[in-house]
């Protein structure tokens, strides 16, 4: 039987559908995540293989981070076009033989078709794994990969992707606050590969262990509520990573080459970059939400969108938002049509620690790369 079959199921949307957005009780399955007794259906998420003895240098080429793994490590990479926007991104770990990377359900074919345009002459092979889902808990939660009576890894181990949001890795900056400020602190995630038909047997076990089934609505509100950025929802075609404050785990800015590199180093030398996320205390006395897309507004200027809305159980109604950098953080907003406040994610200053300099003869700020 379907999870989406189980009692109280209700459909996620958007790009969440396939699993459940909740099971009756959205607010009750936030706090078991909360608790680390949570376990949520991420089965449509999409995973894509890179197999061969080239796997690691060659992603290293491509991506923004270091991908340089021991078996069961992991990280997260950005690929980026040539103007440093945001095209893919992705969890990754290694078992040893086989690179497995995590990303969005109608990203899984794109990102595929990108890296083995990418292949040339290397060793190398990439896939689409239709066979392997996705299961999420909490760091502390249980360990799903080793309930699977048939492990993917080709070694038998557990398969299991900790997410090392907000800590901001070596060689990187980040453009919000430090780790022990950072909200994201209290939500580590982890990311579980199983074989797709041993999803219901698993999460049967880890229920039979104590553990509560939960929603993507419930993994949502968390995410938010740690301003986690997310590549189905805060980025569009014009998205740098410094917006996001997501170089801090996905971008190292001492590696060699790759596509999109002078952007980042250019925005992080100077500075500025166009936008900023922002997080928005929405007013909840209305009962109703901005959706998804919606402008914020300044008065009757439209100055961002909105880019993910939840219902956090403590927090209340929320709202991630990308804005023009330039907005007075202080000021109050409209979403929709609801009044919002900010809470400064990405800071208006537009700056990254470790920022070079400034160069007296040019105005200019260096770092070598």
């Amino acid at each position: 039987m379907s999870l989406l079959n189980r009692p109280g199921a209700v459909a996620a949307a958007g790009p969440d559908t396939g699993v459940a957005a909740h099971y009756g009780n959205p607010v009750t399955e936030q706090r078991a995540l909360e608790r680390g007794i949570g376990v949520v259906d991420l089965s449509h998420l999409g995973v894509v293989t890179v197999t061969g003895p080239d796997r690691l240098t060659w992603l290293n080429t491509l991506s923004s981070q270091v991908i340089d793994l021991t078996p069961g490590a992991g990280t997260e990479l950005l690929l980026l076009d040539p103007n440093g926007r945001i095209q893919h991104a992705a969890a990754v770990t290694d078992d040893g033989q086989t690179a497995w990377l995590i990303t969005e359900t109608e990203h899984t074919q794109a990102l595929a078709d990108f890296l083995d345009s990418m292949r040339f002459m290397l060793r190398v092979e990439v896939a689409v794994r239709g066979d392997a889902a996705v299961l999420g808990t909490t760091t502390d939660g249980p360990d799903l990969s080793s309930l699977a009576e048939t492990p993917l890894a080709h070694d038998g181990s557990a398969l299991t992707w900790s997410d090392p949001w907000p800590a901001t890795a070596p060689g990187s900056t980040r453009y919000g606050p430090a780790e022990e400020e950072h909200p994201g602190n209290q939500w580590h995630p982890r990311l579980h590969l199983v074989g797709r038909d041993q999803v219901e047997q698993i999460v049967a076990a880890a229920e039979g262990a104590g553990a509560r089934l939960a929603g993507a609505w419930a993994w949502e509100a968390l995410r938010v509520a740690a301003w986690r950025p997310r590549l189905a929802r805060e980025v569009d075609e014009r998205t740098i990573p410094h917006e996001l404050d997501w170089l801090r785990t996905a971008v190292h800015l001492d590696k060699g080459c790759y596509r999109g590199q002078e952007t980042i180093a250019r925005v992080f030398n100077l500075g500025r970059p166009p936008r900023r996320l922002v997080m928005l205390h929405l007013d909840g006395s209305e009962h109703v939400l901005p959706e998804v897309g919606d402008a914020v507004s300044l008065g009757e200027r439209a100055v961002g969108r909105v880019t993910s809305v939840v219902r956090h159980h403590e927090l209340g109604p929320v709202a991630l938002a990308v804005i023009k950098r330039s907005v007075d953080p202080t000021a109050e907003l409209i979403a929709g049509s609801i009044a919002a406040a900010q809470e400064v994610v990405v800071g208006p200053e537009g700056q990254g620690t470790g920022r070079p300099e400034q160069a007296p003869a040019t105005g200019l700020r260096r770092r070598t790369l």
